[in-house]
């Protein structure tokens, strides 16, 4: 059920997407739904392996990095289906930071919820426990017997 309603977020993102991005199109709503699909396996599966790849500039960049490994994870989808044209990387790298920000927001509203509950644990020693001479380390020489 939670793979339904995340990929029905994705074909939902994926339309706003192709409306508000000019150089984005699809031929046909089939193609919007195999898109949708290709993106989410394409994000599932090889993404995590190239944000591993690419750590090094991810942090050097201050995580800046990832957005361009986004625009390249949409443009690469537009390779593996026919009808789904992206017309550049610009385009993509927008297509793709309009289409993560979309897709968080109906994530957060339509994901069901999960519970999260804390435990506290209280001490029942009720009181300060007793601390000998060795169990410190006297860093600049200045401890003294009281």
């Amino acid at each position: 059920m939670k793979f339904l309603i995340k990929w029905f977020i994705n074909v939902i993102a994926l339309l706003v997407v192709i409306h508000v991005i000019a150089g984005v199109s699809i031929d046909n709503m089939q193609t919007v739904f195999v898109a949708a699909l290709i993106l989410g396996l394409l994000n599932s599966f090889i993404r995590p392996f190239i944000l591993i790849l690419t750590l090094p500039i991810t942090i050097f960049t201050f995580g800046f990095f990832t957005l361009i490994i986004n625009g390249y994870m949409f443009y690469l989808a537009t390779k593996f289906i026919k009808g789904f044209v992206v017309a550049g990387f610009w385009n993509a790298f927008w297509a793709a930071l309009l289409f993560s920000i979309i897709s968080s927001v109906l994530s957060f509203i339509f994901t069901p919820k999960i519970d999260i509950r804390f435990n506290s644990f209280r001490s029942t020693g009720g009181g300060r426990a007793h601390i000998d001479k060795d169990d410190f380390i006297d860093v600049e020489g200045k401890a003294e017997d009281k």
